[in-house]
């Protein structure tokens, strides 16, 4: 078992500077960039894990008097029972196992209270190192004294489960440049036709969709209007408060990536909702994207740019009228939706990744054509979130 936390350790302070790249000013991903202390020895030890549990001794004497020793020791013994926990039930938590099967997690800090580097406190906060592919987890101790999760390892290992998405997240990918968005490389857009698409395998068909995601096809909506907001975990009901201000649109965006390349890849989509595999890469969609717009009751919405919006993709100049599938986060399915029997009266941000894909082909093989290209796309605009 670990040492006790009443027992003093020498420990010594280094300043580290971790996600020095520079920051989207909107999206915040370098969070992670405040300088955190180093510190020194051997930490905690938890069995079957590579990584160790440090904590900041200066939450003994914290100033504004929340924690004492031994609050830090109830803290320090919670997560160390709780990744004990994780560890006997990793194939329960997937992202958990994940992590720590390729070792992205460098270790785990515990202090007194976690803050950005703006200043704003957060329960938990995943940050880069200077190893690529590496992260550490931090950890308030008093947002778990607050939460009431001291001593309740168990409860607070299925929260601290939870944050394992951000560590896959930032292990996983480079800092945000500053711009909020890339520009779309309309010319190099690897758009096909359809009768290339449909005689592509499905492995090509995923690789096409990949480089679009880089050139073309957006999976965030350009009002941001997921930060802030509370998520869903899959098939719960429960709005679950987001760890950091853009923790539900990078969860989104992962759902609505993993839920495309389903789509594009699995032969029953070219079979059943062929439009939507042809529409995703021949240029006609260019953004999916959950959102949160409260007065529109919609689940999901199409919007189709005006012919004076008209775009030019591709080498040969194309001409097209991009297409956005908008999923409404909070909203339930209505009867006539496509969709209304596979989303099980959940709130669209409920959805498993194989729900929200059908739900995504479904609403572009009967809707994408029907859709006005200047009525309802002149009244969203007026209703969007400023």
């Amino acid at each position: 078992m670990c040492c006790s936390i009443g027992q003093r350790l020498v420990l010594c302070l280094v300043v580290v500077t971790v996600c020095c790249a520079t920051e989207t000013p909107a999206s915040k991903d370098s969070l992670s960039a405040p300088a955190l202390p180093d510190l020194s020895g051997s930490g905690h030890e938890i069995p079957g894990l590579s990584f160790r549990v440090f904590v900041d001794r200066e939450m003994e004497g914290a100033p504004d008097g929340v924690l004492g020793a031994v609050q830090a020791d109830a803290a320090l013994r919670t997560v160390i029972e709780a990744f004990s926990y994780l560890r006997q039930h990793r194939k329960s938590y997937p992202r958990f196992d994940e992590a720590v099967s390729k070792g992205m997690l460098e270790r785990v800090m515990i202090q007194p209270r976690v803050h950005n580097h703006e200043g704003k406190s957060f329960p938990f906060l995943v940050v880069r190192t200077v190893d690529p592919g590496r992260v550490r987890l931090l950890i308030s101790a008093s947002s778990m004294k607050e939460g009431e999760y001291l001593d309740e390892a168990e409860r607070f290992a299925s929260v601290l489960a939870r944050e394992f998405q951000w560590v896959i997240s930032k292990a996983e990918t480079a800092p945000k440049p500053k711009r909020l968005f890339l520009e779309r490389d309309l010319q190099h857009a690897p758009i096909q036709s359809d009768q290339h698409v449909r005689a592509l395998s499905s492995e090509k068909r995923l690789r096409l969709l990949q480089r679009l995601f880089e050139t073309y096809l957006r999976t965030v909506d350009d009002q941001r209007s997921l930060d802030g907001q509370p998520y869903y975990e899959v098939g719960e009901t429960d709005s679950v408060p987001p760890s950091q201000p853009d923790s539900t649109t990078k969860l989104y965006e992962m759902r609505v990536r993993e839920a495309l390349q389903k789509i594009v890849r699995e032969p029953e989509f070219l079979t059943h909702t062929p439009l939507a595999v042809l529409s995703l890469l021949n240029g006609m969609i260019w953004n999916v994207a959950f959102v949160n717009i409260d007065q529109r009751e919609w689940a999901t919405r199409t919007r189709v740019l005006p012919a004076d919006k008209a775009v030019q993709v591709g080498e040969a100049g194309r001409l097209i009228q991009p297409a956005a599938i908008l999923i409404n986060l909070h909203r339930i399915a209505a009867s006539d939706d496509p969709f209304y029997a596979d989303t099980k009266q959940l709130p669209m941000g409920a959805l498993s990744t194989d729900q929200l894909a059908l739900a995504i082909a479904k609403e572009i093989q009967q809707n994408l054509i029907e859709k006005s290209q200047t009525g309802h796309v002149a009244q969203d605009a007026i209703m969007a979130p400023k």
